[in-house]
Order: C-alpha cells, then structure tokens, then sequence
C-alpha cells in the first residue's frame, strides 16, 4: 500500500510569489489550518519542499 502524506496549510500564502501560491493551490489547499492527504510521491514532496516554510506534513 502506497504511504500517504497529511499536509496543512499554516501560513497565509498572501505577500508569497505566484508560483508558490500555484503550488499551494495544487496541493489542494485553500485557507489556513485546512489539511488535505496526498500520495507520497517524488513530484508531491518536491511540491512540499517548495513550500515547506508555508505548510505542516506528518504521515497519514
């Protein structure tokens, strides 16, 4: 079974560049505190990386 990821969004994304605010929203996040679960795979955690100063991860 694939390992899936938890993320929460805990930062605003306003003042932040477009791409990172394109990333966020890729994730599926769109307001603080709200948390989306994701597939572990190497595109999501490059995504998570990006955005890493913006968002929360533990495994789910």
């Amino acid at each position: 079974m694939a390992n899936k990821l938890e993320v929460t969004l805990t930062r605003s994304v306003i003042g932040r560049s477009q791409d990172q605010r394109d990333t966020v929203n890729a994730l599926g996040l769109k307001k603080i505190r709200q948390s989306v679960i994701v597939e572990d795979t190497p595109a999501i955690r490059g995504m998570v990386d990006k955005v890493s100063h913006l968002v929360s991860v533990k495994d789910a």
